[in-house]
Formats: structure tokens, sequence, C-alpha cells
């Protein structure tokens, strides 16, 4: 999942404006890849605040311009160097600017970024705390690199620094310890260590109180969730954030098919605040390929944990990650990977080609699959997602389903969005929302779908 930026087109040969120079405290922040990037840039923008720097959301404006980084793929990669060239801009018109690098792909290139001479400050996902100081060194002319990897850090004592909304992420654990043979996570992120649970439902708390609706809690494996002092697991930590706020909705990602457990089935379907949607990545069909992914389970465990997550949790949806040409698949394990798809009846799922990444046990496989091989099957993949999510959907028609208003629509002004208990998304008529807000959960029943989005019109009264 990638943070979509609206980015301007800039005229790198544009003429300076005649007061180009030095300014101080005004930070801004463009953050790529996953939404545990997305709540590292709220840790950060938290640690900034006391020494005095607030946030713009115009580049051309900051003093500090920090990039959050993904590695988990080359093209995200690929993206982020794209996006370095645009920094000779701004430090034209800016001669003092500072230039961060953040997050996985500053842990995993580290020095060779500064060697751009874009770049001033490489930072860690483990060393946020120390980007104060590395930006102070960075305006007296020292460029700085913090990239060690920590045992502890969870940064659980840091209140990220978030805008008001409805929707919050809250970070409970990081790193991962399953070291499947495509991901660079543990390489850039560690090993995985856990917040206390007291700390995570203070703060779930706490957005209750702002008027937060409902919260998302983050892992790279969510469901290997441990605190250690306390012996509580993740299904405990999730059955006492509901207890704690019993008005909010709470999600959860990512889990592994490994740690999908019966006590965390159940503990869903004993809690109506926890939304009955599962995200439950199998990344392939095929025995072999999992077994070469190094992903610890077999199709018929994933296939029984669907099962059991159906029996418990009537109506859930249920969304995936796949990866399509991963080393040596051939067309029979390809084809495998469909059947599966259409056992399954995924509402959604995220698709990608493999992306061969350095350091990781898969690159010493080889990406021996044609690209034009890769490229087709994942748009036979997509398809197949693409007509089961619309049967799915269509499923919906005539039913009245209790959805979350996010806000207006972006294709149309006189429309309103929201999201079901089961992440399916909503566009409805705004008209007669009287009496109603954003944050408040309106009964639309719904009339056509699409394979993506459900249309309907709201129930007044």
């Amino acid at each position: 999942m990638f943070t979509i930026l609206d980015i301007p087109v800039l005229d790198l040969n544009a003429p300076l404006p005649e007061d180009a120079g030095a300014r101080t405290g005004r930070v801004y922040v463009e953050t790529y890849g996953c939404a545990m990037n997305t709540s590292d840039s709220e840790i950060v923008l938290s640690v900034l605040k006391p020494h005095g720097y607030t946030v713009t959301d115009r580049p051309d404006d900051a003093d500090v311009i920090l990039i959050n980084t993904c590695a988990i793929r080359d093209n995200a990669e690929r993206r982020i160097h794209d996006r370095l060239k645009h920094m000779k801009f701004f430090k034209r018109k800016n001669r003092n600017l500072v230039v961060g690098v953040l997050g996985c792909m500053a842990e995993r290139l580290r020095a060779s970024l500064l060697d751009t001479q874009l770049v001033d400050i490489v930072v860690g996902p483990d060393e946020y705390r120390n980007v104060p100081s590395l930006i102070a060194s960075a305006i007296e002319g020292e460029r700085g690199i913090a990239v060690k990897l920590s045992r502890v850090e969870t940064y659980a004592d840091i209140v990220p620094l978030r805008t008001d909304g409805i929707s919050a992420w809250v970070s409970i654990m990081r790193g991962c310890d399953k070291f499947c043979t495509f991901c660079v996570v543990p390489f850039t992120r560690g090993r995985e260590r856990s917040r206390p649970l007291a700390s995570v439902v203070d703060e779930v708390k706490g957005l209750f109180d702002r008027g937060f609706k409902e919260i998302t809690l983050l892992g790279q494996n969510v469901n290997s969730y441990r605190d250690e002092a306390g012996g509580s697991d993740f299904s405990d930590l999730l059955a006492a954030c509901a207890r704690a706020v019993p008005q909010m909705r709470i999600r959860y990602s990512t889990s592994h098919p490994q740690d999908m457990s019966d006590k965390l089935i159940d503990t869903m379907a004993e809690h109506d605040e926890i939304c009955k949607y599962v995200h439950l990545p199998v990344q392939s069909g095929s025995d072999r390929i999992l077994e070469l992914m190094n992903r610890t389970y077999s199709v018929t465990h994933y296939l029984e944990r669907i099962e059991r997550i159906r029996k418990v949790l009537p109506g859930v949806a249920l969304s995936t990650d796949i990866i399509s040409g991963f080393c040596s698949e051939s067309e029979d394990d390809h084809q495998k990977t469909m059947e599966l798809m259409r056992l399954v009846r995924y509402d959604g799922a995220y698709m990608y080609e493999y992306s061969p990444r350095e350091n990781t046990k898969a690159w010493k496989m080889g990406d021996d699959v044609l690209q034009e091989t890769k490229s087709r099957r994942l748009t036979e993949i997509i398809e197949m997602q693409r007509i089961i999510g619309e049967e799915l959907n269509v499923l919906e028609v005539g039913k009245t389903l209790g959805v979350l208003v996010e806000g207006r629509s972006k294709r149309s002004a006189s429309e309103w969005i929201g999201r079901t208990d089961t992440n399916k998304k909503v566009i409805f008529p705004h008209d007669g929302l009287a009496g109603y807000s954003v944050g408040d959960v309106v009964n639309v029943t719904i009339d056509r779908v699409n394979s993506a989005t459900l249309f309907g019109s709201l129930i007044v009264g």
C-alpha cells in the first residue's frame, strides 16, 4: 500500500525568488509505502515539535524536507530516487534547506544516499529520536547518518503528532522475525518487539477522547504481538482495546497465517467493536513456492484458517497479498494461485510482480521468470480478482449497511464517501445528510456496485 501524493510538476530551471535564503522551523514530510511509514512520520513530527518545528504542507515553504521511504519493491525505490532529483530545485530556492531520507530505504542504502549530495541526513526506523540533533548538525554543515537497528525501541512513550480526523494508525510493535525469503523488512526494521499493552490502550483512549472514530492496530505481523511483562498476546490486546473504547471501530494489519489462532478469531467474534474484516496474505497458492518463500504454512493450513474464520465470523470480508512471478514459478504454480483465489473468493487483494531485493535469500535464487510472463500472470490475477470482487459486491445490492462517513467524495462534490465494517467503500449522495456529519455511522441502502465500490442511498431517520 502506497501513500498517493499530489506532487507538483516543477520547472527546475525557473529563476529563484529574491528572498531565497535562510528560514527556520518549518518541516515538510512526504511519506511513501505502508501504513507503518505513515505512523512513523507522525512519530518523527512529534519528536520535532518540542524543538520548535511546525508542519507545512508545501515543500517550497519548508526549511526541512523529510522523505519517509519504502524499500519493499524496486519500483518504490525508483519513485523515491526520482523524487530526490527534485531536491535540486528546492535547494536552489533555499540554500540552507536540510533534506533527509528516513525509513526502510535509508536503512538499506545508508551512506550511498549521502553520495548524491542532495541528501543531508539519513535516518533508519529505529533512530528517529536523533532526527532533531542530526538536523541541527546539518544546518551547521555536518551531514549525518543514523541507521543502527534496536532490539528494544518501540517509541511507546511518544504520542504521534496527528491532525484531527476520524481514523488513526496505532503502531503496536516493530520489526519482523519471519524472514520470508523475498522480504527486506527484518533487515530494514529489525527483529520483533512489542509495546506494553497498557501504553497501546492509553493511546487508543486518547484518540477516542479527541473524537477519532476508528483505529487500525499496526505491525509487520500484528498477531505475533507479545507483551512480555504482562504475558498478553494480540487477542488480549484486541479485547482490551475493545473494552476501553466500546464506541470505536477497531481494525488491524497485517496478519501472518501461521499466527492466526483460534483465540484471535474467537476474540473478533466476541466484540462488535472489532471490524469483521481480515487481511491474511497468502502470497501464492503453490506449496512449492510457499516453501521457497519460507512462508511456514501450507495451502491446506491456510484454507483451514479461512474456513475457521468464515465459520466463526459470518459475513466477514477477506483480503490478501499475492506475488506473481516469484523465483522459478511455473505455469502450474501460477494456476494453483488462480485456483486458490477461486476457492477463497477474496473481497480484495494487493497484487504485485515479484521484485528481487539485495541481501534477501531469494536474491540468490535468481529472478528467472521472464518479465513478460510475470506481467501476463499478474494481469490474469488482477482480472480474476476484479470478477470475484464484483460478484461479491453484487450480493450487497438491496442491503442496508452501516457506513462510517469519511468526508466528501473526490469524484463529486455532491457525494459522500465512507466505509462499512467490512472495509467496503461506499459512495452516496449527501443531500439527505442534514443532522449528520463526518465521523457518524449512517445507514445506506446499496443500489449498485462495481468491483471496488458500493453506491447507495442514505436512509434518513
